[in-house]
């Protein structure tokens, strides 16, 4: 399945007791039209407030699909969750491990406004794209991401191919490509350039951070307001 979602329509993309879900939404609407109890894997999880414009899961079924069967879910979820493709796939196939590169972004509104905040994070200070655009080629490549990491892991090494930095009339747009992001990893990377871009360190401290991943220092976590997953390729 390949499907869009608002974030601020629910409490994150992962199936938890008395709250609204991406993924209890999903499957409770599959479980209705396919007659049977379906689990979906996803290719990861977002929190609550996070967007996706192109999230992929799968599940296994192993009857005809009904033809309208996108269209009966699209109506259940009133726009809230957009199903944009259905197909069969290989049973070995999985949504989570099968990722060869993901793509995220990020957005800011220098110009802030209440009625949009759930959907771009409002700023406040003027930021230098220049020094933040020179600050993100540190990050290229691979690397120990542990001091832009929430929360402990086994491992924190993964590669980022590509970071573009654009400023379209008052919205300031962040967008990563990788071969896989961690727990809150985004909004620490795009928090780091922030506080590159408003002077408050310089790119040499970001430098050390992924040079040496026992120096810590707190920079900035970006709220999940801003954030959006735009892509997974397989």
């Amino acid at each position: 399945m390949v499907f869009s979602y608002d974030g601020s329509k629910f409490h994150g993309f992962e199936r938890q007791k008395d709250v609204k879900s991406v993924q209890k939404t999903i499957e409770d609407g599959l479980s209705l039209y396919l007659h049977t109890k379906i689990v979906i894997k996803a290719s990861g999880r977002t929190d609550a407030l996070v967007h996706a414009l192109r999230q992929c899961a799968h599940f296994d079924y192993d009857q005809k699909l009904p033809h309208d069967l996108k269209a009966k879910l699209n109506e259940l979820f009133q726009q809230e969750i957009i199903i944009k493709k259905i197909k069969r796939v290989a049973d070995d196939f999985h949504a989570r491990f099968n990722v060869v590169a993901k793509t995220y972004r990020y957005i800011m509104n220098t110009k802030p406004n209440e009625k949009t905040s759930v959907y771009y994070q409002n700023i406040y200070y003027p930021l230098d794209i220049n020094k933040m655009r020179e600050a993100s080629k540190i990050l290229l490549g691979k690397h120990d991401f542990r001091n832009f990491v929430s929360g402990k892991r086994d491992n924190y090494e993964t590669i980022i191919y590509k970071i573009t930095i654009k400023k379209k009339r008052n919205l300031i747009i962040f967008e990563f490509i990788g071969a896989g992001f961690y727990r809150y990893m985004v909004r620490h990377l795009v928090g780091a350039l922030y506080d590159v871009g408003r002077g408050k360190v310089e790119k040499e401290t970001i430098k050390k951070m992924v040079d040496n991943p026992d120096i810590s220092k707190n920079l900035t976590v970006m709220p999940a307001n801003g954030l959006y997953l735009v892509n997974v390729k397989y």
